[in-house]
């Protein structure tokens, strides 16, 4: 089915089973960090997802063919829409939040989609008022395409950083490189972007 165009929208809770299945395309390999399904429903407001419209040359079940130009609607489903990629922006700390969960269907990797949710999520987190955004990748080359660089350690004070020692998400848990969880980061690269600096991506 060929893609028509890409919308990027904010996640509803009928998203989920979705998110759900492009979250664990990437999970077996550690790419993005698992989550339990009344995970994704708690966090569903930090959630934006992409859909495609896709064109379906099969006619509905039981439909019966156009007669004339009049009926050919009778006959057409019309374009479908497919949850194909989905982000997350994690709120940290005031001038602080973390993009999370980016996974795409691998059908359409390197067509855009996971830059449109990127720079979505980049453009709340500046209508948040946040100043700084943190990504913890092994995609380095993606996100250094939205003004990310790689950084050493933890970008907070000690006393922020005590104070999200209080979380239980295990995402601040990695942020802080707790020693628990760093089975879960192998091969990670630590990455920030300051948005006051950062340009506005151009969408597509």
């Amino acid at each position: 089915m060929p893609v028509r165009h890409v919308h990027v929208r904010r996640a509803r809770t009928r998203d989920v089973a979705h998110i759900r299945r492009l979250v664990d395309t990437y999970t077996t390999d550690r790419r993005v960090l698992s989550k339990s399904t009344v995970n994704l429903y708690e966090d569903i407001q930090e959630f934006w997802v992409a859909e495609v419209e896709t064109a379906s040359d099969a006619p509905l079940p039981g439909a019966v063919p156009a007669q004339n130009p009049l009926d050919a609607s009778a006959a057409d489903p019309g374009p479908e829409r497919r949850v194909v990629g989905c982000g997350a922006l994690h709120v940290l700390w005031e001038d602080l939040a973390e993009v999370r969960t980016v996974a795409v269907d691998p059908s359409l990797r390197g067509l855009g989609v996971g830059h449109r949710i990127v720079a979505e999520l980049l453009d709340t987190a500046r209508e948040l008022g946040v100043r700084r955004v943190f990504c913890l990748t092994f995609e380095t080359g993606f996100f250094a395409k939205h003004g990310f660089a790689p950084i050493q350690g933890t970008p907070v004070s000690s006393r922020v950083y005590e104070e999200l020692l209080r979380s239980y998400d295990e995402g601040v848990a990695e942020f802080l490189d707790l020693e628990r969880v760093k089975p879960n980061t192998l091969g990670n690269t630590r990455m920030l972007v300051y948005l006051d600096e950062a340009t506005r991506t151009a969408r597509a």
